[in-house]
């Protein structure tokens, strides 16, 4: 299943962030082959005509194919413990999903009409994250979750 990155915005292309989610999402394609996840994609979108969270939810629309799963990053969604994050990944996966798609909001979040469409609406905590390192965190919690389901030693309880 591969997984692909929708974020609302675009990081320079060697920005600190940007190499973190590189390596993390290499990383990811690497552990998660054998067990049929990867690789992942960072697709961005960009509302430049100012049109609000619709607009955005529009762009963001387009990047998820048919039969994809949607996992939504919003501050109101469910707080995963990372084993639940790899758990929900493999059963979206053993469900033949050939695509998770994880949406990332503009500055306003996302749009309630797409995240309501989400299979999995997940937050990292009650506080707000910057955009650009909420890929960072993503990206390593997509690794994290490789390891996870492949008993290796990266995560540790």
């Amino acid at each position: 299943m591969r997984i692909r990155i929708a974020a609302v915005g675009r990081m320079a292309a060697r920005s600190p962030e940007a190499l973190l989610v590189e390596d993390y999402l290499t990383r990811f394609a690497q552990t998660g082959r054998a067990l049929g996840l990867g690789p992942a994609t960072v697709a961005e979108v960009e509302d430049r005509r100012g049109g609000g969270k619709p607009a955005e939810a529009a762009l963001l629309s387009r990047q998820v194919p048919d039969g994809a799963a949607i996992i939504a990053l919003d501050e109101r969604g469910r707080t995963l413990s990372s084993p639940d994050f790899a758990v929900a990944l493999a059963r979206f996966r053993d469900q033949g999903r050939p695509e998770a798609v994880c949406l990332i909001g503009g500055a306003d979040g996302l749009d309630p009409a797409l995240r309501d469409r989400a299979n999995l609406v997940m937050s990292f905590g009650a506080m707000v994250w910057p955009h650009m390192l909420v890929r960072v965190m993503l990206a390593e919690q997509l690794y994290r979750a490789a390891t996870i389901l492949a008993g290796g030693p990266y995560h540790r309880v």
